[in-house]
């Protein structure tokens, strides 16, 4: 089981590291900034299609971004 925590600790750190604010991720992944808010809040969990474009945004694997594996 995936833990929601893990997934928005990654995902926040992912952005902290490329230093791009929620909005820059939003519109790179093709989203709204309040949409992607939700990702990093735990509010919201992305499809299959934002999690791959988050993946593909990042360049980590889709079990990095997962928190399944700490190899990227």
């Amino acid at each position: 089981m995936i833990s929601k925590n893990s997934f928005k600790d990654r995902l926040r750190s992912l952005r902290s590291e490329k230093k791009e604010t929620q909005a820059q991720v939003g519109t790179a992944i093709g989203i709204g900034e309040r949409h992607y808010q939700k990702f990093e809040a735990g509010d919201n969990f992305p499809n299959v299609e934002n999690l791959c474009a988050l993946a593909d945004h990042f360049d980590v694997s889709l079990d990095y971004l997962m928190g399944r594996t700490d190899e990227r």
